[in-house]
Formats: structure tokens, C-alpha cells, sequence
């Protein structure tokens, strides 16, 4: 028993950080995120707020969002969604000092090939911490809560929270910067490669983890 915890939650810990790195290549590749991640990179572009910074803020606004919508029904272990966040804002703003190291890169094609690898990390770190079924992250504890008050099916809510907050990112970038800022071909490419991605990987290894 004890070793299925320990496994999952190794599991947990390993795909949240793989998500993080992900993340990172994504940003530097400097062609846009994915919408998940188009808010906090937002504030950073705007704001200048170091983006594992914003993402624990962010995290933080959601687990206030999910109290604020279902109020009585909210269950006390959710706010461990507070502490999940914590550690993944700290595991990206390692990833992205990582990244750092790296050449920022000017040529198109390896701009295009870093924003691909990066979708493949960002999609194995949602195969390996998804499936662990610990604690989700405060965005899809965000969408549930949607889901469970308006009766809208979790598929249809993500679908307009992702289009949601990349319009929220693609305006506050034009207003104050002047520039699309988080928001470009790789949110696109991102919000479409991922899903494909992450079903070749569960087809491909779901039976071996």
C-alpha cells in the first residue's frame, strides 16, 4: 500500500516538473504558450512579475474562484491546490533559469523545433501526474468547480477557460505592451499538439507505468 502511494505520488512530483520544463522551452522559444500558462507569462510580460511568481498568484486567484463559486460544497483538502501551486511556480521558475543557459534562439526552424519538443514534455508530464491522481492543479480544480455549478459538461467548460484566458492574455498584452506578448502560433500549436500527443503516449506506455 505504502509502496503504491510512494510510487504515485513520484510519479506526481516527476510529471508536474516535466510539465515545467515544457513550459520552459515553450517561453523560450518566444512563439507564445499554451493557454494554460498564458495568464502567468502575461503577467510577467505586463507586469514584470517573475513567472514562477505569477504562477503561484495565479494559482492562488483560482482556489479562491473555486471557494467563491461552490461556497458550501467546497471540500477543506482542496486547499492543499494552494501548496501544489507553490511548488509548481518553484519548479518554474528553476525550469525556466535552466532554459536560461541556453541561446536564445533568432532562426525560425529551431524556434519552431524547441516549441514542439516542448509540447511533447508538457504532454508526458500530464501522462505521468494526471493518471497519480493526487491533487489537480487549481486550473482544472477551477474548471470543475464550473462544471459541478452551471451543469456544463469538463470537457466543454476547459474548452472556453482555454479560449477564456487566451483572450484575457492577447488584451491585456495589446493594452500594455503593444504586442501579443504571451499569445502566438505556439498557443495555437499547443492547444492542439498536446491532446494528440499525450494520447500516442498513454496508447504507447499507459500499460507499462
Amino acid at each position: 500500500m505504502n509502496r503504491n502511494i510512494f510510487k504515485r505520488m513520484s510519479a506526481y512530483i516527476a510529471g508536474l516538473f516535466i510539465l515545467t520544463i515544457g513550459i520552459a522551452l515553450s517561453v523560450k522559444s518566444d512563439l507564445g504558450v499554451s493557454p494554460v500558462s498564458s495568464i502567468p507569462y502575461t503577467m510577467t510580460c505586463v507586469w514584470g512579475i517573475e513567472m514562477g511568481k505569477a504562477t503561484i498568484i495565479f494559482h492562488f486567484f483560482l482556489v479562491l474562484l473555486q471557494i467563491i463559486l461552490l461556497r458550501k460544497n467546497y471540500k477543506i483538502k482542496n486547499l492543499l491546490q494552494i501548496v501544489v501551486g507553490i511548488m509548481f511556480g518553484y519548479f518554474t521558475t528553476f525550469c525556466n533559469w535552466g532554459v536560461s543557459f541556453l541561446p536564445n534562439p533568432q532562426n525560425i526552424v529551431i524556434r519552431m523545433g524547441m516549441l514542439l519538443i516542448s509540447t511533447v514534455f508538457v504532454a508526458f508530464g500530464i501522462f505521468l501526474y494526471l493518471p497519480a491522481d493526487i491533487m489537480p492543479l487549481a486550473g482544472e480544480g477551477a474548471m470543475q468547480a464550473v462544471s459541478d455549478v452551471s451543469g456544463i459538461a469538463f470537457s466543454k467548460v476547459k474548452i472556453g477557460f482555454d479560449i477564456s484566458m487566451v483572450v484575457i492574455s492577447l488584451v491585456t498584452c495589446l493594452i500594455f505592451i503593444k504586442s501579443m506578448g504571451s499569445v502566438g502560433i505556439g498557443t495555437v500549436i499547443a492547444a492542439v499538439l498536446v491532446g494528440i500527443e499525450l494520447g500516442v503516449i498513454s496508447k504507447r506506455f499507459g500499460g507499462k507505468m
